[in-house]
């Protein structure tokens, strides 16, 4: 379990709680603040004054004044009107990430929540009841309202939750795990439903997932690099002190390292007849390290923002009011996920050109066409370089900025929105393509490598080179080559690419 310090997290935290499915829970010294703010709400609720969200209708109806007797049926009627999601249910792994998120904007104590509310997530999370969250259906304004919905309605019992691994209505989800829906109180449901989360839990996910295919793609342009026989003299340190780009220069660092005694760059460090390389192996650390820099700024931005309190209005306890405001507008979060499209877009574009290099007779330096033995009879990566060149075409379109292309809502109410939510949900798919475009290099490279016997490529990526053979033997003669994509693309997308290079680059 987890103690996570509302507004002081890190992205290492939130990592772990992605990666590992761990349960958190709010530090207890949050308590008194998120009760304070809560006490303030139920005084509101009991008063004569009409406080947004408190006793007044939503959105367009926040002239409606509502009874105090009937606030309680508000925010039910709140969650039900609002589980409006549609797609396919997002995995787990985000929703868990999802309902962390909310536990820190909540335990910031200026949400008006008691803390039952914030006890009931930790321990839906703690016995695995995980609500089925439709993935699409939110604009990224007035909060990410749809999804954020359905994992509320979960918690009063309504609608549908995943238990271990089973999706059942989450009433009898919680009762196998000995829990019981709660009943909501004054702005509970408008605490729950308001806020960024479901998009920072999305671009988080794509930035973490990015982050691997970032470190994999040092790795495996490392073995391109030698596969072609390109030159290392690209990669000097003065060459990217010069400009002084920390990401470039992390990349050159890293590729020297993992290439630190190559038999194969020895061999034709002199009379190699070639001047210069194609820019996709020349250019590596000024591309791959732009796109590293971008990730960090996106990292920075979705850092504050795990941290932040994105729902409305808020409790000042200090001030002793209740204000309405913006905070749950996901434009932060919708310029973080175009970053972080671009970067993936961009790593993909120029691993693809280090395919299509490898496998052209006119190109790569002497190895065989499409990097089979017998070529003719055999096609080799013939067609794998095409499913790259697919999946490259497919990244740059879905890397379009979806933050400028804003639509109003809700009767002109929510004129401006942030489109976070399928901005941030389109870097999972993102991911995925960029994934099997690294897995192809990978498998070629090393086909590439392996030809240039007996020279041999360096300690650290014959290692590399070892775990992807313990699975994938060398190709030969044609054979059935998807099972061999998706090996190697499972390879990068769980870290293990750069973990046998020994490769950890600082985010």
């Amino acid at each position: 379990m987890i103690s996570l310090m509302p507004g002081a997290v890190t992205l290492a935290t939130l990592k772990d709680i992605y990666r590992n499915q761990t349960p958190a829970q709010l530090h207890d010294s949050a308590r008194p603040a998120v009760e304070a703010a809560a006490q303030m709400v139920a005084s509101a609720a009991a008063g004569e004054d009409a406080v947004y969200g408190i006793n007044t209708g939503f959105g367009k109806l926040a002239s409606k004044k509502i009874a105090p007797e009937d606030t309680t049926t508000l925010q039910r009627n709140l969650i039900l009107s609002h589980c409006c999601g549609v797609g396919d249910p997002l995995p787990e792994d985000k929703v868990r990430l999802m309902m962390t998120l909310k536990l820190l904007s909540m335990g910031r104590g200026a949400s008006g929540v008691r803390w039952l509310v914030i006890e009931q997530i930790e321990q839906m999370l703690a016995h695995g009841v995980i609500p089925v969250v439709p993935s699409q259906g939110s604009v990224g304004a007035s909060g990410d309202l749809a999804p954020l919905a359905h994992m509320a309605a979960a918690m009063i019992g309504a609608g549908e939750a995943a238990y271990e691994g089973i999706r059942m209505t989450s009433q009898e989800a919680l009762e196998k795990a000995g829990l019981e829906p709660i009943v909501l109180g004054p702005k509970e449901g408008l605490g729950l439903i308001n806020g960024t989360q479901f998009s920072t839990a999305c671009a988080l996910a794509g930035l973490f997932d990015g982050w691997r295919m970032a470190e994999a793609s040092m790795v495996i342009a490392a073995l391109s690099t030698d596969a072609i026989m390109g030159s290392t003299a690209p990669l000097l340190a003065d060459i990217h002190s010069l400009r002084g780009h920390a990401g470039q220069i992390d990349v050159a660092r890293e590729m020297r390292t993992v290439m630190e005694g190559s038999e194969i760059r020895e061999s034709h460090r002199e009379d190699d007849t070639r001047v210069q390389d194609p820019y996709c192996i020349r250019c590596q650390p000024q591309v791959l390290g732009a796109a590293l820099d971008v990730l960090r700024m996106a990292a920075s931005t979705l850092e504050i923002e795990a941290n932040a309190v994105t729902d409305n209005p808020l409790v000042l306890v200090n001030e002793g009011r209740i204000v309405s405001g913006g905070n749950f507008h996901a434009e932060y979060v919708g310029f973080a996920a175009d970053q972080i499209a671009l970067a993936l877009a961009e790593i993909g574009a120029i691993a693809q050109r280090r395919v299509a290099l490898m496998v052209d007779p006119t190109l790569s330096y002497d190895l065989p066409p499409f990097l089979t033995p017998n070529p003719g009879l055999n096609s080799g990566f013939m067609i794998a370089e095409v499913t790259t060149a697919a999946l490259m075409s497919e990244n740059k379109h879905l890397a379009n900025p979806c933050v400028t292309d804003s639509t109003p809502t809700s009767a002109n109410q929510e004129d401006h929105v942030s489109m976070a939510a399928h901005g941030a949900l389109r870097l999972g798919r993102m991911n995925d393509n960029l994934s099997v475009i690294l897995g192809v290099e990978f498998l070629c490279a090393a086909q590439g490598v392996e030809a240039r016997a007996p020279l041999a490529t360096s300690t650290k990526l014959n290692d590399v080179i070892a775990m992807l053979r313990s699975q994938v033997p060398t190709l030969g003669e044609d054979r059935y080559l998807a099972p061999d994509i998706e090996t190697a693309s499972t390879m990068v997308r769980d870290g293990k690419v750069a973990t046998a290079a020994g490769l950890e680059v600082a985010a």
